[in-house]
């Protein structure tokens, strides 16, 4: 039997009793028997405080969107938002209400994703003022072993990527935390409520265990396992699915041509993966209410299927072939394109990229952080 950091929290009763606990979760926070980490908090130990991630510790936020604080219905416990306008950030007077924080989140082992580096804020918010920060450890849906992509370079910091990861880095959030402790010299006092019975090489169908959506945006397997390559459209002016039921499965915008795309791409034969002809109207985001043309991808093999390398065949296939495509502006005035925040790197943005180069590129860097991070496995 496979048990996250959750399912384990009694063997490490110590940890936490007589201390008053800040817990930051999310609808994920679940032992295996679906009990929520806040309830069993609640119900065993003192938690004083709950601390929120994007889209709330209930999951009843929409993403970006900005939660103030309040009382949570179920327990009475004050939550605060670590998703404000102005910072994402533990402050002092949320420091001074704990003597512990608790983070127990699913992460979908892809650096985009936000959840991560909520934690590692939290650790080294929690270091400068020698707070304790114990990590309840989750298995990586994405396997511990399998790494793509770029590493992160200094200058493209930000919530989307604000650590040297590789895009896809096979590591648990409770190893990036260990990681990141040392290597930033932060010295903060982590604990990490390890897994059990996990193989690294477990993709999430091989443990058995259900998957809870982590996000409206990732309602399946599938969606997180695309993510690594279909996130970057989120950094262009296609759809990248949200507003549908398969978002980062399906690609598409009004100015396609969804047969030729399909064609060209399955003529590429890229391994583990087949492209459809699809249409679809987003009920919000980008197009919302407007006939998109585009792609769906369906996975043949989870195991061959390299999603980032995926992702940018796809992306430089309508590139070159349809010339309404494009790459979003900055947000602000000032600020860097997000697409150089997801990758990382301005190199996507390059008129004369050679993309076979690119993912040679790519696959050197991974083999990199993979030699790397082998010395922060814990498992």
């Amino acid at each position: 039997m496979i048990r996250n950091g959750i399912d384990r929290i009694q063997e490490e009763a110590h940890l936490f009793k007589g201390k008053r606990l800040g817990l930051i979760t999310s609808p994920t926070g679940l032992n295996q028997d679906f009990v929520s980490t806040i309830q069993i908090l609640h119900e065993n130990y003192n938690l004083v405080a709950m601390f929120s991630p994007e889209h709330g510790v209930r999951g009843d936020q929409d993403a970006g969107a900005m939660v103030d604080t309040y009382l949570d219905p179920l327990t009475g416990v004050p939550v605060h938002s670590l998703y404000r306008k102005d910072s994402k950030r533990l402050t002092q007077e949320m420091l001074d209400e704990v003597d512990m924080v608790v983070y127990d989140i699913q992460d979908v082992g892809t650096r985009y994703y936000t959840f991560i580096y909520t934690m590692l804020y939290a650790l080294e918010d929690c270091a400068k003022v020698g707070k304790e920060i114990v990590v309840l450890d989750r298995i990586n849906p994405l396997d511990g072993v399998t790494v793509e992509g770029n590493i992160l370079k200094d200058g493209y910091q930000s919530f989307v990527g604000n650590y040297p990861l590789a895009v896809r880095y096979g590591l648990t959030a409770g190893e990036i935390a260990v990681m990141a402790n040392e290597q930033m010299n932060w010295n903060g006092k982590l604990h990490v409520v390890k897994c059990d019975g996990w193989d690294r090489n477990m993709l999430l169908p091989d443990t058995g265990r259900p998957w809870i959506m982590p996000s409206m945006g990732i309602p399946r397997f599938d969606s997180a396992l695309l993510y690594p390559g279909t996130c970057l459209f989120e950094g262009s002016n296609l759809s990248e699915g949200r507003g549908t039921t398969a978002p980062f499965e399906m690609i598409g915008a009004p100015f396609i041509n969804a047969e030729k795309l399909a064609d060209e791409m399955n003529g590429k034969q890229l391994p583990g993966v087949m492209f459809r002809p699809v249409y679809f109207k987003p009920t919000f985001s980008k197009f919302q209410g407007e006939l998109c043309h585009g792609v769906q991808l369906h996975i043949t093999d989870n195991r061959s299927l390299k999603p980032l390398e995926t992702g940018v065949q796809l992306m430089y296939t309508i590139k070159h072939n349809f010339e309404d495509f494009s790459f979003l502006p900055p947000l602000k005035e000032g600020s860097r394109p997000f697409i150089d925040l997801l990758g990382g790197d301005n190199m996507y943005r390059d008129e004369s990229v050679d993309v076979p180069a690119l993912l040679e590129k790519f696959r050197e860097e991974s083999h990199k952080f993979e030699q790397s991070k082998q010395e922060y496995h814990l498992y």
